[in-house]
């Protein structure tokens, strides 16, 4: 058995049940796909159906695309957000769409089952050149474009005014602000005193730390403590290094202080005083809290404040052949700042043009969620983290489904009492392996 077969068995094992027969019956089977490979104008599209104002944009912007010239037909199929990712990994190259969507950290592990392709010359040299940094570092591999987004993520630290001001704790402004390891700890206890449920803080805990939320949430405690994940393709003596079990150490420590948020709302309805997670909130934080909603920096535990990023992307399969000027066409109508505008006023989410940003009323200068894209502004890989940099995209590598995993597990262990050494090096002994069963990762 091959090194890509032992991989592609290993993604096929992740998904969730979800049988070919559905698969291809969503999308009109096989034939679609390889019909559009013969360039019959047809260009058949995946993406994810997540929140319900999302989908809507998207499909609008599809029939929009599709009543405004006759050259190309877009027929575009949703499926569950649930099902996305394994539904893609179960189906083989050549009965793939013709474009499809997925989530930034996915990109390589496609890239390296040989279900995406460059894309330098097949979207426009301006799509290209107008992508904000995020996105830019999000969607290359080995020095090459496989995936564009038409925006981005940030993660922050979001504050209730009032019950800062009960405690008397200054909310930090800007990253150069952001407050120490120490600083964090004493305002937990101070917030926690005056907090409705006697807990300080939501940390997501109600997502579960196993998911991909985990990684999410908890890499730039490691990357802001001077550790990381994986490095030139090795585990050990990464994963479970001396920075990141005090990372971790740290971040157990927070639990005290710690609401499990069971009713889902413990933030906007004013139990307690911080949250940690995404812009995605916005709507419903701005809504429940007004003018006293409060967006800060994560927390510096030494190496500068640092937040994650990384969204969903699109890209083009092998699958398109004669198809692909159109499927890039599609491609380049959707990063138009217009059509950028009507996504992000659904899911407001981080623009992912240059141009798109600066007239963004919420991210553009002086805009209230401003520092997200201040912070994507300094993107970096995770292999190449300063302290200058704030966001940090996952490991980008064909491996990342078992590195994110084994951390995931790790991290459930540790939240619940384990001894994040003995975790981190269980974590890191599960990622060398599976590195080594498929060579590295390496392009056969």
């Amino acid at each position: 058995m091959s090194a890509r077969t032992r991989r592609r068995s290993r993604a096929v094992a992740l998904g969730t049940g979800l049988s070919m027969a559905m698969v291809l019956s969503a999308c009109g089977g096989g034939e679609g796909a390889s019909g559009s490979a013969e360039g019959d104008g047809v260009v058949q599209v995946w993406a994810h159906s997540g929140q319900s104002a999302e989908a809507e944009a998207l499909e609008a912007l599809v029939a929009e695309y599709n009543e405004s010239q006759e050259d190309v037909s877009v027929e575009l199929t949703l499926i569950p957000e649930a099902d996305y990712t394994s539904t893609v990994q179960a189906t083989a190259a050549e009965d793939l769409p013709d474009v499809m969507e997925m989530d930034a950290p996915t990109m390589a592990s496609f890239v390296y089952d040989r279900k995406l392709v460059p894309l330098d010359d097949v979207v426009s040299q301006e799509t290209l050149d107008n992508r904000i940094e995020g996105v830019r570092e999000s969607g290359s591999y080995r020095d090459q474009t496989y995936a564009v987004g038409m925006f981005d993520v940030g993660l922050g630290l979001w504050g209730n005014r009032q019950l800062l001001d009960a405690a008397g704790v200054e909310a930090p402004a800007t990253a150069d602000e952001a407050w120490t390891a120490e600083e964090f700890e004493q305002n937990l206890q101070k917030l926690a005193e005056v907090s409705p449920s006697g807990n300080a803080i939501d940390l997501g805990e109600a997502n579960g730390f196993a998911a991909e939320w985990g990684t999410f949430t908890t890499t730039p405690v490691l990357w802001s403590n001077g550790g990381t994940l994986l490095r030139d393709g090795a585990a050990d003596g990464v994963l479970n290094s001396a920075e990141n079990v005090e990372a971790l150490e740290e971040w157990a420590s927070w639990k005290e202080h710690t609401d499990p948020n069971t009713s889902g709302t413990a933030f906007p309805d004013g139990d307690v005083a911080l949250t940690w997670t995404g812009n995605w909130m916005y709507p419903t934080f701005s809504e429940a809290l007004g003018e006293d909603l409060v967006l800060m920096p994560l927390p510096d535990l030494g190496s500068g404040t640092k937040a994650g990023h990384g969204s969903w992307q699109w890209g083009v399969t092998p699958a398109a052949g004669g198809d692909q000027d159109a499927a890039g066409a599609f491609l380049d109508f959707l990063h138009s700042d217009e059509s950028i505008a009507r996504m992000v006023e659904a899911n407001a989410a981080v623009p992912g043009s240059t141009s798109a940003l600066e007239g963004s009323e919420l991210y553009g200068e002086g805009g209230p969620l401003e520092l997200f894209a201040s912070n994507l502004a300094s993107a970096c890989s995770s292999e190449e983290v300063t302290e200058d940099c704030i966001a940090v995209a996952r490991p980008i590598t064909p491996g990342y489904p078992t590195v994110t995993s084994s951390y995931g597990s790790a991290l459930a262990a540790i939240w619940g009492g384990a001894d994040p050494q003995e975790e981190l090096d269980r974590a890191a002994r599960a990622v060398d392996a599976d590195f080594e069963d498929n060579n590295g990762y390496q392009d056969e």
